[in-house]
């Protein structure tokens, strides 16, 4: 939220309509900057600006504004409501392009005229020495009254001052003769576009002194003909004559009312904000209504799983686990023929292993999801949605690589178990040995003349017989046990790696995919509730 907005929540009270309303457009505007950059964007953000400063200065203030035509009698009727000669009428007009103010109730105006960048030598307060009749002018108190340049003056400053305190005033009064009445410039230009100011608006039709009586009523129903096809049905329509006083009265009685109910600057404000929440509503769409749901994030892990080359690597685990036990709990004559390279090491040389094909996989995943939560979403924020998961994909594929890589596989180390079989086949081989050299000696005694000792006996046979066979045998069954549990070691081994390469890889996924993708939700979300906030 905005530091005005913040203020200006204060001095109004967090219950404030009007300061609700603004914040939840304020909280539109953050949420799509970036996002909905444009026209609506930038009025939306304006209207929040210039709302929290007039919110912050007088209350006790209502700004109106008098506009009008060349001719139209605008500078006569500023001057017969302030009951002083101020305004320059007729050929002694000034060529300024600045506007007047003439203000009831001086104190505490002054940060509000700055704020409406009027000059000083342009204000004068009714509460001044030049004011021999303050009495009827109590019941204005609190008004603060502005002649504007013609808006169709023929230099441009004018048509400049007056488009910024039309969008600044609290109340507007357009002052019309019967001339220019249904002039297009005045209706094209500023009364149809701001029928939806309705509330804060007054026309006046001036000069009706120089209209002959019979003409009167026609020219005044065509005129009310006129506001109501710009969208003006209930703006009162007041037919005066500043010059002889017709209708003055009524005029000012109107003025009075809006200035003493002091609901003009929160009908200004609101009027100001459901316009630009409205405009920014039709480019911003509704709230997404489907999200990255497990089941989507799965599908996107899936695809960067098989990018990164893990099934390829898991069964690579699983073969260099499954070498290394059997090299472990084999024959020991056995092991001496068996080397040959680690299936890990040749799996996980060279560089990354994402290739045209997987970042094709990854490209079509990643747009189909946001295709899928987009469904429902304006263009702009499916091209935002889009931009945020799209960006990121040249970095997720080093990402991966680099999260693969960093990945301990546990496969160089052998079960714990492997180690026993290991020492029970030394003692197999070891028990062998001994038998075999027994009968050895036993054979070579008789062939050098000497005799032989008895073998002592075990289990009904010969000791150096059970040893030998004991031993081989015991070293069959131990490496046959020892292929099997390889095997289901290196399974273990392989969904151990696959779990931890499938974590490095969401992770990646998550920071550099889900994440950015749920913020521009998240954001369109927020910009979705601010703009209800709103318009409510």
């Amino acid at each position: 939220m905005t530091g005005l907005m913040e203020r200006a929540k204060r001095l109004l009270g967090g219950g404030s309509s009007v300061a609700a309303r603004v914040t939840g457009l304020d909280s539109a505007v953050a949420a799509g900057r970036g996002r909905l950059d444009g026209p609506e964007l930038d009025h939306a953000d304006t209207v929040v600006q210039r709302a929290g400063r007039r919110l912050q200065l007088s209350s006790d203030h209502t700004v109106v504004a008098l506009g009008g035509a060349t001719g139209s009698g605008k500078s006569s009727t500023f001057n017969a409501l302030t009951g002083l000669d101020i305004a320059a009428v007729g050929v002694r007009r000034p060529t300024t392009s600045w506007a007047t103010a003439c203000v009831w109730g001086a104190s505490g105006a002054d940060s509000l005229l700055d704020w409406l960048e009027i000059p000083p030598r342009h204000r004068v307060s009714r509460d001044s020495t030049l004011d021999v009749r303050g009495d009827a002018q109590r019941d204005l108190q609190g008004l603060v009254l502005l002649d504007l340049p013609d808006h169709d003056s023929t230099e441009v400053s004018h048509h400049l001052e007056v488009e910024r305190l039309v969008a600044l005033a609290d109340m507007l009064v357009w002052v019309l003769d019967p001339q220019k009445y249904a002039d297009a410039a005045i209706h094209d230009r500023y009364l149809k576009p701001l029928a939806s100011h309705r509330d804060v608006m007054l026309i006046v039709l001036n000069h009706i002194d120089e209209v002959p009586l019979a003409r009167r009523d026609a020219m005044v129903a065509d005129c009310r003909r006129l506001l109501d096809a710009d969208g003006l049905h209930d703006v009162p329509l007041v037919v005066a004559s500043a010059k002889d006083g017709t209708g003055m009265d009524e005029l000012r009685d109107h003025i009075a009312r809006r200035v003493r109910d002091k609901d003009s600057v929160n009908a200004r404000l609101l009027a100001d904000v459901l316009v630009a929440a409205e405009d920014l509503s039709q480019v911003s769409g509704p709230a997404p209504t489907a999200a990255l749901d497990d089941r989507r994030s799965a599908e996107l892990v899936d695809a960067c799983v098989d990018a990164a080359g893990v099934p390829a690597l898991v069964e690579a685990v699983e073969a260099s686990v499954r070498h290394r036990t059997r090299r472990t709990t084999n024959w020991p004559l056995f092991s001496a023929f068996t080397r040959r390279r680690d299936p890990l090491a040749a799996a996980t040389r060279g560089g990354g292993r994402v290739t045209a094909l997987h970042r094709a996989r990854i490209d079509t995943a990643v747009r189909e999801t946001v295709d899928e939560v987009t469904a429902d979403l304006s263009p702009r924020w499916t091209a935002a949605v889009r931009a945020a998961s799209v960006d990121t994909l040249p970095e997720l594929e080093d990402a991966l690589d680099r999260a693969v890589a960093g990945v301990d596989l546990g496969a160089d180390r052998p079960p714990a178990w492997s180690r026993l079989l290991q020492l029970l086949q030394v003692l197999a081989f070891t028990a062998a040995l001994a038998g075999v050299g027994w009968l050895g000696y036993l054979a070579v005694v008789p062939m050098t003349g000497g005799d032989a000792p008895e073998p002592p006996q075990a289990a009904g046979m010969s000791l150096p017989v059970l040893l030998a066979l004991g031993g081989l045998v015991a070293g069959i069954a131990l490496t046959v046990l020892g292929a099997l549990s390889a095997g289901l070691a290196a399974r273990s081994a392989g969904r151990r790696a696959r779990s931890r390469l499938e974590a490095a890889v969401r992770e990646v996924v998550a920071r550099l995919v889900i994440a950015p993708v749920e913020a521009e939700l998240d954001s369109c979300r927020a910009a979705r509730a601010g703009l209800d906030t709103a318009l409510r």
